[in-house]
């Protein structure tokens, strides 16, 4: 079982906010890596915080047409530190890909695919007892 994107992958970054809901930072890294990215949501961090102190996570979502070499650029910038929060997805949603400065998260529609997975790439693992 591959991880195969198919012609298209879905891309959602994220940047945050405080104090305001309505004016997203466009935060250099976020927006070079991602370029053709559109505004679609924003999520409210902590509703008990009082306005003043609210933060709000920008998301973004854009697909791109799937070739080698498409998400270098993104990647590297997520393992350097430089973008943090990127989901990557095929068309179907048949699974998320969650990469972070020290490894990544694959998730799958159900416990059977995941544990398909895990048994067929074994090293991808971590090697701590908890798996994290």
């Amino acid at each position: 079982m591959e991880l195969g994107p198919g012609a298209a992958l879905l891309v959602v970054t994220s940047e945050w906010t405080e104090g305001s809901a309505t004016t997203p930072q466009m935060w250099p890294r976020r927006s070079e890596v991602a370029p053709s990215a559109w505004h679609w949501q924003t999520l409210l961090e902590d509703p008990e915080e009082g306005p003043e102190y609210r933060t709000y996570t920008q998301l973004y979502a854009e697909t791109i047409p799937w070739r080698p070499g498409a998400i270098d650029v993104l990647l590297r910038a997520v393992a350097d530190g430089e973008l943090a929060n990127v989901i990557l997805a095929p068309a179907d949603l048949g699974w998320l890909y969650h990469p972070y400065d020290g490894g990544a998260d694959v998730i799958r529609p159900t416990r059977e695919q995941r544990d398909a997975l895990r048994a067929q790439y074994p090293d991808w693992l971590s090697q701590q007892s908890s798996g994290l």
